[in-house]
């Protein structure tokens, strides 16, 4: 059962004032569904701090390296803040966000904390695939898993995108000409987004330029114009991460399915995505997911796109 964040919020406060909390939680759901609201809140309430992340009996982890890793030294660090005596009178806490990007390493070393944590302190982790997560950790906490707040529809390119998979993976051959297959809709469908977005600004601009042309100095155009380019630039970015997001939710979905969840970000494609989880394994699923999101963290840093493109298609999609 997933619960909206203020029902979950409800719940955990009625703990507290009877002095029920667990020591460790694991708040999952999709994207939009509150996880880091819920996190930040429930810290406030033990610590009575209204900044919470701002308290000192706070303290947090989260990806921060070019790789969008938690790594081990922020988990060390995070082990010997918890070990120090709480400022105030409440509990100290401990947060890890996106706790699904942890190493190796970093997920062993907060075992540990998770094993015997420290007095008077509590633990915190979102996820949106906590499927990622090791068993280890996952038997280690109470699951608070939380709804989407109104889960938006899919944009025509998504869609598109969605329905080029379906075909893809219910064709016979899924060879290196299918994969270029599905990376060319893929590109063809970034390109119509950046030409339907630069013709809109254009027609924003057009009507800028005649109603201002006769009244304002050459200046302010040149700087609208400016801003129109950028504007299209950031847009057609903006457009890109969802398509390559979209991505990432089709396997997650696999990678879902594969372990009894029943929350998906694609519940229209459960079908899909249900057949691929009895083909391929959980490790195959995740380096999947991993070659994905490597394509976002290509894009920017201003790698070659169709190059990029076509590398993380041929491992996400081939084989």
């Amino acid at each position: 059962m997933a619960f909206t964040k203020d029902s979950a919020f409800d719940l955990l406060r009625r703990a507290h004032s009877q002095q029920r909390l667990a020591h460790a939680y694991l708040i999952t759901g999709p994207s939009g569904s509150g996880k880091r609201e819920l996190a930040t809140g429930l810290s406030g309430l033990v610590t009575g701090a209204s900044d919470p992340l701002r308290h000192p009996d706070v303290h947090v982890a989260e990806p921060e390296s070019k790789s969008r890793r938690i790594v081990i030294d922020q988990m060390r660090a995070l082990e010997r803040e918890l070990q120090m005596r709480a400022t105030g009178s409440g509990r100290k806490v401990g947060i890890i966000f996106e706790a699904d990007r942890l190493q190796i390493q970093a997920s062993n070393a907060f075992l540990k904390t998770l094993e015997e944590p420290p007095n008077n302190s509590l633990l915190l982790l979102t996820s949106d695939q906590p499927e990622a997560l090791p068993e280890t950790i996952l038997s280690r906490c109470i699951a608070v898993p939380l709804s989407r707040a109104g889960r938006p529809g899919l944009t025509p390119a998504q869609t598109q995108l969605l329905g080029a998979l379906r075909d893809f993976f219910s064709g016979k051959e899924r060879d290196i000409a299918a994969v270029y297959g599905l990376v060319r809709k893929f590109i063809l469908l970034l390109q119509q987004a950046r030409e339907q977005i630069a013709d809109d600004n254009a027609a924003e601009f057009k009507k800028e330029e005649t109603h201002y042309k006769q009244t304002t100095e050459s200046k302010w155009l040149d700087d609208r114009e400016n801003f129109y380019k950028a504007l299209t630039e950031s847009r057609y970015v903006q457009q890109r991460f969802a398509l390559i997001e979209t991505l990432v939710q089709w396997w997650a979905d696999v990678l879902r399915q594969q372990q009894r969840f029943t929350t998906l970000d694609l519940p229209g494609y459960a079908a899909e995505t249900g057949r691929l989880a009895a083909q391929f394994t959980a490790p195959q699923i995740l380096r999947r997911i991993a070659r994905i999101e490597a394509l976002r963290e290509n894009l920017d840093r201003n790698v070659k796109e169709d190059l990029a493109i076509e590398v993380a298609f041929l491992n996400a999609f081939g084989g």
